[in-house]
């Protein structure tokens, strides 16, 4: 096939077109930044406005006793591989990691047992009742009651959208209240009748019917699934923040901090953005450092880009679309406390509970944690000799977290003590410790979430130049958040350039 030459003049007009089309993004997370430098590297003028004093959002960073600790997300799945191909677009010097040790437990079994997660499970549903590694969790009686899932007829089969209403009418609620809540309440904050099926595990209504019982359609999805790995970095995750942030200022973005958008209206063929401008404290030695440019009251554009979180989307673009479909309640999200703990336990050398514990609800006060320095290689050797990184999670759906009402160092004491129990080792010496209180918004598992988000995403596409990005709109995840950021921003910038056509 012949070479095909772009005409010069044409390509001049479109790099002239980009220079001035002018995109504001409201919100420097991981989702913003993401979507600005899909915007930014094709030519255009991009002005991206956070409401707080840091860029990265769910991705951060705070230093304790000489140690710099990720706060918040530490890694992202390789599924799709849009996050690799992010980082090597923007930080081609990274080291890349996989982590040493990934496996699971549960914890605040009866007696005070805990037991390793069995492999052959979807959502912590089993595909083997009988599996020895799950009898550990459930019992014999729990076995035999989850073994009556092969045994009833299929009559209702694909029409149970409530993962833990299915999970219990299938196999038994030691089931669903042992493996599968102590996962779906430490990762996402949801009990399991609050997990949508259909969005949570694609495939398993249809399997249930085609293998005419549950642990039947979960062994037939995990035939041949190839299992997503996880990946982060050495030195963590703020490194990427940091290199899109120097990266959209090296293609001349402006980005402005402690600047809340409060209002978006449509103005003829653009929009404008009005601002409100907070007071800015001292930088403290662990920001990303920002532009110190002028902010003005409003900003006009030919684009805007919203990825705020849900309330904050809802309410700049609900008045900008008229559309009834922005008018929906938002559920309340799930007040989550992380107390991350540096301890002095070389008991904890061998990793003797894996990475991640997750804790039977109601069984303790904490409701899960993640012992980062078995996980990650890198932790380990910055943290020296026996010391280790514990990040304990406090605050489900049915209960404000525990460390609420306490002092930082009584909430410290209690972290300590909550760990202790799920690991199963005394944890004592506190050499440091971090505290972090976040709201865990409803993910696009959650029942009624989807709908909600593809409602929403229907209104703005309406809206010549606006679009929508976030996890409450693509998933939760950094894979899923980037890639639909990605989507999203060549979706606004193929309208704004091409009238939509697309030129890939």
């Amino acid at each position: 096939m012949d070479a095909v030459t772009v005409p010069a003049e044409p390509f001049q007009e479109l790099v002239a077109h980009a220079r001035e089309t002018r995109v504001v993004v409201i919100g420097g997370g991981i989702a913003g930044l993401v979507a600005a430098w899909e915007c930014v590297k094709v030519g255009m003028a991009v002005t991206v406005v956070e409401a707080s004093d840091r860029l990265g959002g769910v991705i951060g960073t705070a230093e304790t006793s000489g140690l710099r600790l990720d706060v918040g997300a530490t890694c992202w799945s390789t599924r799709g591989g849009a996050v690799r191909r992010l980082v090597d677009e923007v930080l081609p010097d990274a080291v890349v990691v996989r982590p040493r040790v990934d496996a699971a437990w549960i914890a605040g079994l009866p007696k005070g047992a805990a037991a390793p997660v069995p492999h052959d499970t979807l959502l912590g549903i089993p595909a083997n009742p009988w599996d020895e590694g799950v009898r550990r969790i459930i019992g014999w009686g729990g076995t035999w009651r989850a073994y009556v899932d092969r045994l009833r007829p299929p009559l209702t089969i694909g029409s149970e959208r409530s993962l833990g209403r299915l999970v219990a009418g299938r196999m038994g609620d030691k089931v669903r209240d042992r493996m599968v809540a102590p996962l779906s309440v430490d990762r996402f904050g949801l009990t399991p009748d609050d997990v949508d099926v259909e969005v949570a595990a694609p495939g398993l209504n249809p399997a249930l019917t085609r293998t005419g019982s549950l642990g039947g359609a979960v062994a037939d999805l995990l035939t041949g699934a190839s299992e997503a790995a996880v990946e982060g970095l050495d030195g963590g995750m703020p490194q990427l923040v940091a290199a899109l942030h120097a990266s959209l200022v090296e293609r001349g973005a402006v980005v402005h901090t402690g600047t809340r958008a409060t209002g978006l209206v449509r103005d003829g063929a653009g929009w404008t953005v009005v601002l409100a401008v907070a007071a800015r404290p001292g930088a403290e030695p662990d920001e990303t450092p920002m532009t110190t440019d002028p902010v003005p009251i409003e900003l006009t554009a030919d684009a805007v880009i919203v990825a705020t979180d849900e309330t904050a989307a809802r309410a700049l673009v609900g008045p900008a679309v008229d559309d009834r479909a922005f008018a929906a309640a938002v559920p309340a999200g799930v007040a989550r406390e992380v107390v991350t703990l540096v301890v002095d336990t070389p008991a904890l050398d061998a990793a003797p509970r894996g990475a991640h514990v997750h804790a039977v609800p109601g069984s303790g006060r904490a409701t899960g944690l993640v012992h980062e320095t078995a996980r990650w290689e890198w932790l380990a050797r910055d943290a020296g000799s026996g010391r280790h990184v514990l990040r304990v999670a406090f605050g489900g759906p049915e209960a404000p977290p525990a460390t609420a009402g306490l002092d930082d160092t009584n909430a410290f004491v209690l972290a300590a003590r909550e760990a202790s129990t799920l690991l199963g080792v005394p944890v004592e010496r506190i050499v440091a410790a971090h505290r972090d209180r976040f709201t865990l918004v409803p993910p696009v598992s959650a029942r009624g979430q989807q709908e909600r988000a593809t409602a929403a995403r229907a209104a703005v596409a309406k809206a010549p130049g606006l679009a929508v990005v976030g996890a409450w709109v693509a998933g939760s995840g950094l894979a899923q958040v980037v890639a639909d950021a990605h989507a999203e921003a060549d979706r606004l910038r193929r309208g704004a350039l091409w009238g939509g056509e697309s030129h890939v």
